[in-house]
């Protein structure tokens, strides 16, 4: 199944800690397995907004609201394989912006091994029937693209709140180097979707120098 998780800047500022520290779970720990070793973070710096960016609104619990216009929203895939990119990409994301604390993630999580880690860390969920996805992709492509992961972002109209009507994707497997609310007031004038063009690659010369 695929999960939605939201959350604001503040989750993800720490998210290297949570999520990876077994200190800090509520369910009983197992064994770790090969994967689990594979993991050691350090805890992220707290990231915090300039003078200039303003308040954001909260609702009465306190906590930021998902449709306060001032937020950015970043949606990316979280994937054992790509954990480790997943926490660089954010990191990045929050050490470069001047308003970090407007930053407002929404990760998209498929049935794996981060269940666990994903239910007691982050008990708030929305899911998304993955089968909506399978059903609309040919049984004639490669089996490995036949995963919900692969396609959630022409689905994220469906997993997000109605109020929230722009998202940056990003790939997990990249590292922001500027301020990412530059992308974010970037004008798409009539166009749905703005996306980065393809950079044509010659295949005999992958792996060369020839091709970088």
């Amino acid at each position: 199944m695929l999960w939605l998780m939201r959350f604001s800047r503040f989750f993800s500022a720490v998210m290297a800690l949570v999520v990876l520290s077994p200190s800090l779970q509520s369910f009983p720990l197992m064994p770790p397995t090969d994967s689990e070793n594979l993991f050691s973070f350090w805890k992220a710096s707290v990231f915090r907004n300039a003078d200039k960016c303003g308040s954001n609104q909260r609702g009465v619990s306190g906590e930021m609201s998902v449709c306060d216009p001032s937020l950015v929203h970043v949606a990316i895939t979280l994937d054992i394989e790509y954990l480790r990119s997943s926490i660089a990409a954010v990191h990045s994301i929050l050490q470069h912006s001047l308003c970090s604390e407007n930053i407002f993630f929404h990760f998209l999580v498929f049935e794996t091994n981060l269940e666990l880690i994903v239910q007691s860390t982050f008990p708030q969920l929305k899911f998304f029937d993955p089968k909506i996805v399978r059903n609309l992709i040919s049984i004639s492509v490669r089996q490995v693209l036949e995963q919900p992961l692969n396609y959630a972002r022409n689905y994220l109209a469906d997993l997000l709140e109605g109020c929230v009507s722009r998202v940056i994707y990003l790939d997990s497997d990249l590292v922001v180097v500027d301020d990412i609310s530059k992308l974010w007031s970037t004008s798409l004038g009539s166009k749905t979707i703005g996306a980065p063009e393809t950079v044509p690659i010659n295949k005999s010369h992958l792996g060369s120098d020839q091709n970088t």
